[in-house]
Parts: C-alpha cells; structure tokens; sequence
C-alpha cells in the first residue's frame, strides 16, 4: 500500500497525485460527494465550509462553499458513481478524484486541472501548479489518515 502522495502527471495543465487508501470505493466516494465533509479534509488551508448546496453531489449539482474571504460556486462535471467526481471553479480549473479499488483498499487519484483556464503560462509564472500539489498532497493525505 503507498503511504505517501506520488507524482502521477505533471503536464502542461495538470497536477496529480495518487495514493492507496484502506477503504473501499465506496466509503471513499460518500465523502467526496458530500460538500459538508470537503473542509475537513482540503489541503489548500481555504475550504471553510457549504454555504449552499445539497447534502450528496450528482452530475450537474451547484453547490457553494466559504472560503478565506470569498466564496466561490462549484458545478459537478463528472459523475460516476463510487468511480469518478470533478467539480469545476468559477475559475474554469476542475479538482477530479478518480476511484479504483486495489488490493487493500482503493487507488485515489485527485487532479488539479487547469486546461480550461485562460492565461495558463501566467497561472504557471505565480506558481499555482506548485501549490496545488502541495494541496493536492495534504489532501491525500488527510484522507488516507480519515481511513487509517
């Protein structure tokens, strides 16, 4: 089992980490698609809470949450359920956890895509790759403690 975050992509416009996690699939994508559990376990340090939006994401779900100083809505992109959930920022970048189980739990993949935003060498000159795979680290491994 992979205890710590590992390089999956780096590319132009994606940022991704996967590690093994000792739960099933399931387990897992309840709480991915539950916007009240997101706080507890972001690794940017901004996530403060749901402002609006349902109990259980599905494809299409709006939903808004408090950050350090602002808000920001959501909308879920990709859908499949216990496999797959993407939700897209006002900002035009997507975060997607991709599910699949292994011996001994589940592979997460979480991805910070940035394909969509405009400005994409600006994004990459103030070091927001960067700092979404320290995030995308800390997530990762928030989760795997959730499940330890």
């Amino acid at each position: 089992m992979s205890t710590t975050p590992r390089p999956e992509t780096r590319t132009a416009a994606l940022v991704s980490r996967r590690v093994t996690v000792a739960a099933n699939p399931s387990a897992i994508f309840a709480l991915l698609a539950a916007p009240g559990e997101h706080a507890g376990l972001d690794g940017t340090g901004q996530v403060q809470g749901v402002v609006e939006g349902p109990e259980r994401l599905e494809l299409g779900s709006v939903f808004r949450m408090r950050m350090k100083g602002y808000t920001t809505t959501n909308t879920i992109v990709e859908f499949e359920d216990d496999a797959l959930i993407a939700w897209r920022h006002r900002g035009r970048h997507v975060w997607r956890w991709r599910l699949r189980a292994v011996p001994g739990g589940t592979e997460v993949t979480e991805t910070f895509d940035y394909t969509a935003k405009r400005a994409r060498r600006l994004v990459r000159l103030i070091g927001v790759p960067r700092r979404a795979g320290t995030a995308v680290d800390r997530t990762l491994t928030a989760l795997q403690a959730r499940f330890a």
